[in-house]
């Protein structure tokens, strides 16, 4: 529509705002390539798949670093790259506290961390911060903890990068269908499926066991349900927040 309105006018040249060039990589010496053989305590690594898949959703220009393994000198040099040639590095794994987690701790010595750790399931050991002109983000290393944390927190921060106006997300009140079971402390993002009954009245359930390593949990759904930080277990039949995903 706007090319349409464009061309209404006449106007055969304007300016506009660059794709922004996101550099991502995954970090963890178990993980392997598609097609490649699994050694024992090996995975397969998803989320360099689902990480491409969703930056090309968001009009990002995607350069895709592969697996980095677990050593401090290749972490170090895969930043100063991917920080040269982006205006945005992703990681995803490292940013625990483990003794081969490099990822923060080589942020701490080539730029600045932003904050590290947010209020959020699944997603807590999200890190932000900047290296050279590029700002970062480091995702956890697990699957749905990568997808929500992308669109929750990363999403945004492209559609900035873009031009595009802040505005919040969407959101909707539907009745639970399912009981949920949760503690107080983080703003809980369970995956459902929210849909019109015969009334036409929205109701959502949930896509069953809501552990952050059930990609399953992920690809049934259409929406998050949104559990209030503060909020205790809910139970079917109240009324709750959805928040459908980018793209539905």
């Amino acid at each position: 529509v706007d090319l349409g309105l464009l061309a209404s006018v006449v106007r055969a040249e304007v300016q506009v705002y660059r794709q922004p060039r996101v550099a991502f990589f995954s970090t963890g010496d178990e993980l392997k390539g598609l097609g490649e053989p699994l050694d024992p305590g090996d995975i397969y690594d998803s989320n360099r798949y689902t990480l491409a898949a969703m930056l090309r959703q968001t009009g990002a220009r995607v350069i895709d670093m592969g697996v980095i393994a677990d050593d401090a000198e290749a972490v170090k040099r895969a930043f100063e790259t991917a920080s040269a040639n982006a205006d945005m590095v992703i990681t995803s794994g490292g940013v625990s506290v483990g003794e081969a987690d490099f990822v923060t701790r080589t942020l701490e010595e080539l730029g600045e961390i932003g904050f590290w750790k947010i209020a959020m399931k699944p997603g807590r050991p999200l890190s932000f911060g900047k290296i050279g002109d590029a700002c970062f983000f480091g995702l956890p290393g697990i699957p749905v903890s990568v997808m929500a944390t992308f669109q929750i927190v990363v999403s945004p921060a492209i559609a900035s990068l873009q031009g595009k106006q802040a505005s919040p997300r969407l959101t909707l009140k539907a009745r639970l269908l399912d009981n949920i079971r949760k503690t107080p402390g983080r703003t809980d993002f369970q995956r459902g499926v929210v849909e019109q009954d015969e009334s036409g009245e929205l109701c959502v359930r949930t896509t069953g066991m809501q552990a952050s390593h059930i990609l399953r949990s992920m690809s049934l759904a259409n929406c998050f349900v949104v559990i209030p930080r503060d909020s205790g277990d809910v139970a079917a039949g109240e009324f709750v927040t959805v928040m459908p995903f980018l793209g539905t």
